[in-house]
């Protein structure tokens, strides 16, 4: 087995990323980090600390230049991190040592690791964003075509009360609606630039230090964090949690969809199902089981993430080194899981006939809470809940229905509106056409 289902030739379209993948390979991080060392070389050209004319064949030679990642694995090895030797390279390749020398002027190798990575986040969440809008989208096209349609809600794994399946597609993309409406403010306050030199203390940059990084952060179109930031990982950290909290949900929604297809239930469509190597009959659920193995990923790399953010003094390269193997994996986990939502909403659709026969399956008994509040109404309500837990005791030792009981023994009371499912669904309807009317309102496709 591969070392990252991600990048794996044979798991690789079970666990597809797409251009997210290509976000975070080793080519992509050298451009990336290529670009802020463009960035800084502008800035400080423009503020006077290094020499324009510099600037400008720094600038241009970061659009012409292209480092080849395979280089830097040596010095990699030696060094720690990857920026010595892509700046040297770089240099090499300028074939101007009067402009290359200022290249990195006065940066440290976190500044530009941070930099760019924060550059790769932004375009992450730009994909992921698209995929849970359509995903949201196919929800609330669920929600109010099916806002109607009775089904047994379940807690702890068995029958309730009704509720309908529009309400139940709702309940998946409230969640996911939820972190939609967070990205604008997440993107403000952790997409940031770093540039604080070597200890954080922005020494080599002079007086000119605050004014450099807030060009760099407008070149870049980054926020600037005023203050350093090397040790205090709370960007990283909001926003793994983010895509995390994006697993989570998804994994919900995974893990409804797999009980749901049970044999025995069979209440959904999953629209594109798996075939098992032996049993024909079987076509099992591998979207909704991607989505339950990437939330569980997910939130066990968090743990790691937010462990590897209490760092000591002002630069710590083994927390540093443990971002550098979680962060990746719940990236690209989350917009794995975000594709294959997309996906397996688009193609989800109920079966209206199991869900009708689950509800009438179990004697009526559904119907329970409803009759207990209805003869509340007649008696006292601990006297009216101890009444129907007889009847259901009865109903169960003689496989009688419900329904029958109450007719013998409450004929006043409306049995036809009590054990109607479509009349026992409460507010569901209503929370279903109102998260369709949310996902309706949003943008994209």
């Amino acid at each position: 087995m591969a070392g990252s289902v991600f990048d794996s030739q044979v798991y690789g379209d079970l666990f597809g990323s797409g251009d997210a993948g290509r976000l975070f390979s080793d080519s992509a991080e050298v451009r990336a980090m290529l670009l802020v060392e463009g960035a800084l070389a502008k800035a400080q050209g423009a503020a006077g600390v290094i020499p324009q004319e510099s600037a400008a064949a720094i600038s241009r030679a970061v659009v012409e230049i292209a480092v080849d990642p395979g280089v830097l694995k040596r010095p990699t090895g030696q060094n720690g991190v990857p920026v010595p030797g892509l700046v040297a390279a770089f240099r090499e390749e300028m074939k101007a040592p009067e402009h290359a020398q200022y290249v990195h002027w006065g940066a440290t190798s976190q500044d530009i690791m941070d930099s760019a990575l924060m550059l790769r986040l932004r375009q992450v969440l730009a994909l992921v964003e698209k995929d849970l809008t359509a995903s949201v989208k196919a929800l609330g096209v669920l929600s109010k075509t099916h806002a109607e349609l009775p089904m047994a809600a379940r807690t702890y794994g068995q029958h309730a009360t009704p509720t309908s399946f529009g309400a139940v597609a709702a309940g998946w993309g409230a969640p996911l609606l939820g972190l939609l409406e967070e990205l604008p403010g997440l993107r403000r306050s952790c997409l940031l630039v770093s540039l604080s030199g070597a200890a954080g203390t922005s020494s080599a940059l002079g007086p000119q230090g605050a004014e450099v990084r807030a060009a760099v952060a407008k070149g870049l179109a980054l926020s600037d964090p005023g203050c350093s930031w090397h040790t205090d990982r709370t960007p990283v950290l909001q926003i793994a949690n983010w895509l995390v909290r994006v697993n989570l949900s998804l994994g919900k929604l995974g893990d409804d969809c797999i009980a749901l297809v049970q044999s025995g239930i069979g209440e959904v469509y999953l629209g594109g199902a798996g075939a098992s190597s032996t049993m024909p009959q079987k076509q099992n659920p591998v979207a909704p089981s991607v989505l339950v193995a990437l939330a569980r990923q997910g939130s066990g790399l968090l743990s790691v993430l937010q462990g590897a953010s209490m760092q000591r003094h002002q630069r710590d390269g083994a927390a540093w080194f443990t971002e550098w193997m979680c962060l990746p994996q719940i990236v690209l986990g989350a917009a794995s899981a975000a594709m294959a939502s997309k996906a397996l909403c688009a193609g989800l659709a109920p079966n209206a006939a199991a869900m009708a026969s689950s509800l009438s399956d179990g004697l009526g008994m559904i119907h329970a809470e409803a009759l207990s509040f209805a003869l509340a109404a007649e008696m006292p309500r601990p006297d009216a809940q101890d009444a129907v837990k007889m009847l259901c005791q009865e109903a169960q030792s003689t496989q009688t229905s419900l329904q029958e009981l109450v007719a013998r023994d409450h004929p006043g009371l409306d049995a036809a509106t009590l054990f109607d499912p479509a009349r026992q669904m409460g507010r569901a309807p209503w929370d279903a056409l109102q998260f369709a009317r949310k996902a309706e309102e949003l943008g994209g496709e």
